[in-house]
């Protein structure tokens, strides 16, 4: 007999408790981009616990496993992140970080307590499985050039028939979920600029070629492309969050590093901005009489979500919980790796409500004072069951 709806709210409720306590863990040892040995080496512990079979990964950190089902049919992936952020806790939590700067402030524990929980539950549902079901713990979300890319190369995505993303939403109620076709978060264009002029003494400006000053010109200079030389429909932004340069206020600096990015939602705009940029700084520094590199870091598409997905995930989710539980998510300009796998193979990626102001649960993420309502495990895992098994067409409603 099928698994019902019933069910699969029970066997949520009934995991909730242990990952609670994973997702703690997780939490009081958080690891940065490409440096989640301890945190690689527990969740590998924890799916051998779960009787689920891990797959090789030629990479540092990161796993890969799967439940190959009693039935033949497609694969279903299920993605969690797994790197923390060099963020200094600032919760008082009982479980904050132990680790000095370093912190999970995007919620990626709940990504990992959430996803090790279902594949807990999909591992005791085993018999009914008419498929597979991959589970994808990629490192280095947070650190260009990210960790999806690299996954792939290893043949994570290999047979996979659809994926599903799931991340924290600290501006939506916990018991909700958002949900948005097509295009959802940016592409993303990373690059840094350096800038070399000719130093010499702050007062004979007149012998040197000055690279702050040439610097200050090409950060202006480059809004105009935004303004002036994109569609104006084309939502677009760049924005630099570094300048490194100069030695002393007496000193004309010879060299200076912008380190830069370029977002947008429109795969037009994504095409003609690594030239535009190229371009307006090397006029920029030819007119003052500098020379410039222009370098990229890393490039990510738009992250576009898939129509049927969304109507598989608002579906289960409202026979789980009701109606009015599923909304709009807004399109915004921040980047997400897991546009890699959307380029790939179909599938979504959903917010998952976490936010509740009587335990102050409200802080944006990358905060230092990020806190999580953790009932919302309880949902993002019952959804991910749930969508699963009806996808597979293992369940009943």
């Amino acid at each position: 007999m099928n698994t019902t709806r019933t069910d699969i709210l029970g066997l949520a409720r009934k995991w909730h408790k242990r990952q609670v306590k994973w997702r703690r863990h997780f939490h009081r040892f958080p690891e940065i981009s490409n440096e989640e040995i301890r945190t690689t080496s527990f969740i590998r512990g924890e799916l051998k616990k779960l009787g689920v079979k891990l797959l090789p990964l030629k990479m540092k950190t990161g796993v890969l496993a799967q439940i190959n089902g009693a039935g033949s049919g497609k694969t279903v992936a299920i993605r969690s992140d797994i790197d923390a952020l060099p963020v200094t806790e600032l919760t008082g939590l009982p479980f904050a970080s132990k680790h000095n700067g370093c912190m999970h402030a995007c919620g990626h524990d709940m990504h990992m307590a959430t996803v090790l929980g279902v594949a807990g539950i999909l591992a005791k549902l085993q018999p009914e499985l008419k498929g597979n079901v991959r589970f994808l713990f990629q490192p280095a979300e947070e650190m260009p050039p990210g960790g999806a890319r690299p996954m792939i190369a290893c043949g994570a995505l290999e047979d996979v028939s659809t994926i599903f993303g799931i991340h924290t939403d600290p501006h939506l109620a916990v018991g909700k979920i958002a949900l948005r076709d097509g295009p959802t978060m940016a592409s993303v264009y990373d690059f840094d600029i350096v800038i070399h002029g000719k130093g010499g003494h702050a007062a004979r400006p007149q012998s040197s070629v000055d690279a702050i000053v040439t610097a200050s010109e090409v950060v202006s200079s480059l809004q105009t492309i935004i303004s002036r030389e994109l569609n104006p429909i084309d939502a677009a932004t760049i924005t630099f969050g570094q300048i490194r340069g100069g030695v002393a206020r007496n000193v004309i600096a010879d060299q200076v590093t912008l380190v830069g990015t370029a977002r947008t939602l429109s795969p037009q705009a994504l095409k003609a901005l690594p030239g535009l940029i190229k371009r307006t700084v090397a006029g920029v520094c030819k007119a003052r009489g500098a020379s410039c590199d222009v370098n990229e870091i890393a490039s990510y598409p738009v992250l576009v979500n898939h129509a049927a997905t969304n109507r598989l995930f608002a579906r289960c989710f409202e026979e789980l919980f009701g109606r009015k539980r599923v909304v709009e998510a807004e399109s915004v300009l921040g980047g997400e790796d897991f546009a890699c796998y959307l380029e790939k193979v179909p599938g979504a990626w959903m917010r998952v409500g976490v936010m509740n102001k009587k335990i102050k649960a409200d802080q944006p993420w990358h905060s230092p004072r990020f806190v999580v309502d953790e009932e919302s495990i309880y949902y993002g895992t019952a959804l991910l069951v749930a969508s699963t098994l009806e996808y597979l067409g293992g369940s009943e409603t």
